[in-house]
């Protein structure tokens, strides 16, 4: 079995690890948490870094750290995995939904504006698959109408829109890093931002707001959260962004190497490439046309697992979900363009270690079952 991913861990995290351990710094204190911290924002052209337990925690501390809550709403792409929903549900706000662009798979920027309304506090930008949106009309979007912006770069480590790195555009940016992405560390994620205030309150809130600074006489004058990362995990994040330029460029060696094996290939569909964008292929995502592939993509999975290769779906549209109409989000309208991503669309092996003769053998198998 080829598996869809898996985590690559080629540098010094086992001599961090042993050392967290044996100095016995293994809690949420520890040299590694502030140095992962600091050494990831520096990665990604910011000032500040705060760890945390994962990248869905991540999304609710930097939407809490703007004071985003109950009664307001954050414009967020239908097209993406639902833990960007549900963290603005767990700040009390409501996700309010936008389709994908065909020619991105990212939100549709020229559709923002008609979802904007006096509760709108912000829009969340997320960065499908390694791919960043359009920043700058997000930016001027955001500054006519005096929003914030939310990067949700869970998928995106190192990746660029015209020479900028994901993280850099917003006022809080968020990163995961579960064990499939480019940057790992099992579990754990990652805000960052440029701005001190805003710095200094996801610190407060990750802490169960104690002070940041002085004696803790556990008097707590604000709900916070635990969402503190260990010493243990960090040490791990500190040996990963130590190598993060040789996982992205890994990542996007497997997909260069993916297109030319399939470029021949009738109805196969890949993420379009842009000028000014730096992807980095967190997953190698393809649809399928049944019409010139000649099969479903169903088909293609049920072949590839057949044959030893592990594949997923793409993420099915926020508005077909029946937790958020539940929850109040309004889930009418048409999203063609989402709907036909989760329609056709699948992604196939994609770790940074992948050898080119396991994508050699993925792509030919999937040559020899659109001949069949």
């Amino acid at each position: 079995m080829i598996p869809v991913c898996e985590p690559f861990l080629n540098g010094n995290e086992l001599k961090y690890v042993t050392d967290a351990v044996e100095t016995g710094w293994i809690s949420s204190a520890g040299k590694y948490v502030t140095a992962f911290e600091q050494q990831f924002a520096d990665y990604c052209g910011c000032k500040y870094g705060v760890a945390v337990c994962n990248g869905t925690v991540a999304l609710h501390l930097a939407l809490t750290a703007l004071g985003i809550g109950k009664g307001d709403e954050v414009i967020i792409p239908t097209f993406t995995m639902i833990a960007s929903a549900f963290a603005v549900c767990y700040s009390g706000a409501t996700p309010v939904f936008v389709d994908a662009y065909k020619d991105t798979w990212n939100i549709d920027v020229t559709k923002i504006e008609e979802k904007i309304t006096s509760r709108t506090k912000a829009i969340m930008p997320v960065h499908i698959f390694g791919l960043m949106c359009d920043m700058d009309t997000i930016s001027k979007i955001a500054k006519k109408h005096n929003l914030f912006i939310v990067e949700d770069a869970a998928e995106a480590h190192g990746a660029e829109y015209k020479g900028l790195k994901a993280g850099s555009f917003s006022d809080i940016a968020s990163f995961s890093f579960f064990a499939n992405k480019n940057i790992t560390t099992g579990e754990g994620g990652m805000v960052v931002t440029n701005d001190e205030a805003i710095y200094n309150k996801a610190r407060y809130f990750k802490n169960l707001c104690f002070p940041i600074d002085g004696n803790r006489n556990y008097t707590h004058d604000d709900i916070g959260f635990n969402y503190r990362m260990s010493n243990v995990i960090a040490a791990i994040g500190l040996a990963q962004v130590e190598k993060a330029d040789e996982y992205k460029d890994l990542r996007i060696k497997n997909n260069v190497l993916y297109r030319k094996y399939l470029k021949a290939v009738p109805g196969i569909i890949f993420q379009p490439l842009h000028a000014d964008y730096l992807n980095v292929s967190w997953m190698n995502s393809i649809l399928i046309d049944p019409e010139k592939f000649g099969h479903t993509k169903d088909e293609l999975i049920a072949y590839l697992k057949q044959n030893g290769i592990d594949t997923r779906l793409l993420f099915n549209g926020m508005h077909n979900q029946k937790s958020l109409v539940d929850f109040g989000c309004d889930c009418t309208g048409e999203y063609p363009v989402s709907d036909w991503l989760t329609e056709n669309g699948l992604y196939l092996p994609s770790a940074s270690n992948l050898a080119e003769k396991q994508i050699h053998e993925i792509c030919k198998l999937i040559s020899d079952f659109q001949k069949l």
